[in-house]
């Protein structure tokens, strides 16, 4: 027997797979709105999973799905929505009402609704489609509605195949102005379908792919979306299509600007159609419905382009002008629907605008500008970084001195040989590292020289990873002259393991990571000369085996306290403060040599918008004194030996 949904579905002439689908989410639904039969979704909840559902608002259809976080009910989705064949065409009503309370017939009721919709609109105005705005710009801007005027947009750029004209295009786009308004971003967070705001921006793209221009120069403006369009011909002298638009009714204008070069105009062929569309709104209406962490900082421009025209350049002048952050110039990428960074490049920047060279295609057709959120900038972590480096670099050339100096009286025993071999190299790749690192410093910003950057960037990988290498080493040192008996091994297996530590393992894998991630230009960040983050997690071959030989190194500070502690047992009072005062100075001088202190950058990765966490990172991190203090202890007594 054919169950009721089924013939439902077939009478609505939906395909057999749709059918499919809505009948399945029928069935959840219902399950989950008999397990909260209660309308009221209010009070304390239990974190059980189960979500709650409240009726929408009188004259409306649809529901609000709430769910429970932190023992408060908070909304999710909601597909309330008055937009229907009445509302719109101001029909009897009684036709197209939809009276019952069943979520399974409301869902096949809505997508009927399209239909009836789109057939009345080709009805009643196929040359304009003008009779449906009224009806749309005084419907309230909640969730369904939003969702409906999506679809019903969507409907419409994939029916019209052809004969798009300057009226057409301005109907659509006051249709699609209405739920761009800036009041209703909020409201894209709920909408069911998280892809809604992908796919508005697909179906006016699409649509405006079809308009068909009788005059050379088209101009439709509303508030929250403005096309230009013009006729470009092969030897033209250029062309400049500029945008002014508020973000909302109290902010000031913000512009974005189209630029064509003459060099770029020569590769058309014949005549062609070039048309932009701006939204000032769409960046953060994309980023509430798809719950993005990024920041859209300029207006989005849609592009409509001959395929032979393959590079742009854009001028967008940023929302918020605080020099704090860089912008990143970015495409989107119409298939996976996210913001992908390789679209584009920052060519300048300044705190009021960026200027960008993009690449459209297929794949990338719209452009903007976003708010770095892994970038903070602050003159205090600047000063702090450069003196520190500073300070930390002579320190470790007087470092490396006195070593080269007293090489001969504090390696005398195979131990201390060792000993000082580790603490030379540590200060050796640290300073070779901070040296990399200035290099980077200055290769980074809106322009990246990449070659140059790539380079710079595995050398402060390796060398940085040689410190923390390095620091395993001595700790391993430590452990085994504690352990065993150390003249066991020859010495020269000794150093061999000890460079093939400190140098084999670093180099490994810094050659692995610049392998797998640079072929597919994941290997930079698109802001700075150090490891991606966002694209391919290649900052995790850095944080990974720094964190775990941090973990290491505390395991060895506490074996040599606990054998110091051993040591001091029976012993005098005079010998028991004696054993306090050494345990002391190893905790003083392990603890930074052996990189805890670099383990105040996991701050940084998990809270990186905390200026706080930046700054003690940075003082610990720049002035780099684990050789220094280690130095002072080891060399102190020969120092003094050795001058006399």
């Amino acid at each position: 027997m054919i169950p009721a949904h089924w013939l439902y579905c077939l009478m609505l002439l939906l395909p057999i797979e749709s059918c499919r689908i809505l009948c399945q989410a029928s069935s959840k639904s219902k399950e989950k709105v008999t397990s909260r039969p209660h309308d009221v979704c209010d009070g304390v909840c239990n974190n059980n999973g189960t979500p709650c559902f409240q009726s929408c608002p009188p004259d409306s259809e649809g529901n609000m799905k709430f769910a429970c976080k932190a023992k408060k009910w908070h909304k999710v989705t909601e597909t309330c929505h008055t937009l229907n064949t009445h509302s719109i065409f101001e029909e009897d009503k009684e036709l197209y009402s939809v009276q019952s309370s069943d979520s399974t017939i409301r869902t096949h009721m809505f997508h009927r609704e399209l239909k009836t919709i789109m057939d009345t609109l080709m009805e009643k105005c196929p040359k304009d489609l003008s009779c449906v705005i009224k009806g749309i710009e005084r419907s309230p801007r909640m969730p369904g509605n939003i969702a409906v005027v999506v679809q019903l947009l969507h409907n419409i750029s994939t029916t019209l195949t052809k004969d798009v004209n300057e009226e057409k295009m301005q109907s659509y786009s006051a249709m699609a102005n209405h739920i761009l308004n800036s009041k209703s971003i909020s409201n894209w967070t709920f909408i069911q379908d998280r892809n809604s705001s992908c796919v508005l921006l697909q179906s006016i793209h699409s649509f405006a792919s079809k308009l068909f221009m009788k005059e050379h120069l088209i101009n439709i403006s509303h508030v929250f979306i403005h096309t230009l369009g013009t006729v470009v011909s092969r030897g033209s002298l250029g062309k400049n299509f500029t945008f002014s638009m508020r973000i909302n009714e109290t902010s000031d204008k913000v512009t974005g600007r189209l630029l064509l070069s003459p060099e770029e105009l020569q590769k058309v062929p014949s005549a062609f159609q070039v048309i932009s569309i701006a939204f000032p709104t769409l960046g953060a209406i994309l980023e509430a419905s798809l719950l993005e962490n990024v920041t859209v900082n300029g207006l989005v421009l849609s592009v409509i382009l001959p395929e032979e025209l393959k590079n742009i350049s854009l001028i967008f002048e940023k929302i918020r002008k605080s020099g704090e952050r860089k912008s990143q110039c970015v495409g989107w990428h119409s298939l996976e629907s996210r913001w992908d960074w390789r679209a584009c490049k920052t060519i300048q920047e300044n705190s009021r605008q960026a200027v960008c060279r993009c690449r459209p295609n297929k794949l990338y057709t719209s452009f903007s500008i976003l708010m770095s959120p892994n970038t903070l900038e602050s003159p205090v972590l600047t000063y702090i970084t450069y003196i520190g480096l500073g300070i930390s670099i002579c320190s470790l050339i007087i470092c490396l001195a006195i070593e080269v100096l007293v090489w001969s009286q504090v390696t005398k025993t195979e131990i201390s040989y060792l000993r000082h071999l580790c603490i030379a190299n540590i200060a050796a790749t640290l300073l070779m590292a901070d040296a990399w690192f200035i290099v980077a410093s200055f290769l980074s910003g809106p322009v990246l020289h990449h070659n140059g950057c790539v380079a710079a960037t595995f050398f402060v990988h390796f060398f940085y990873l040689s410190v923390f290498f390095w620091m395993l080493a001595k700790a391993l040192l430590i452990l085994y002259g504690i352990l065993i008996v150390f003249h066991t091994l020859p010495k020269s297996c000794l150093v061999a393991s000890l460079f093939s530590v400190g140098y084999g393992c670093p180099l490994v894998i810094a050659i692995i990571t610049l392998a797998v991630t640079e072929p597919g230009k994941g290997y930079l960040r698109p802001e700075a000369c150090w490891l991606n983050w966002d694209m391919t997690k290649a900052l995790l071959a850095f944080v990974v085996p720094a964190l775990a030989i941090v973990v290491v190194n505390l395991i060895t500070v506490t074996m040599v306290i606990i054998k110091t502690q051993r040591a001091a047992i029976g012993s005098s009072m005079f010998q028991e403060v004696r054993a306090i005062v050494r345990i002391c100075k190893n905790i003083a001088i392990l603890t930074p040599l052996l990189g805890l202190t670099w383990g105040f950058g996991i701050a940084t990765v998990i809270n990186g918008h905390s200026l706080a966490f930046h700054i003690i990172f940075s003082l610990l991190n720049a002035l780099q004194v684990s050789p220094d203090a280690a130095v002072d202890s080891e060399l102190r007594e020969c120092v003094h030996r050795f001058c006399g």
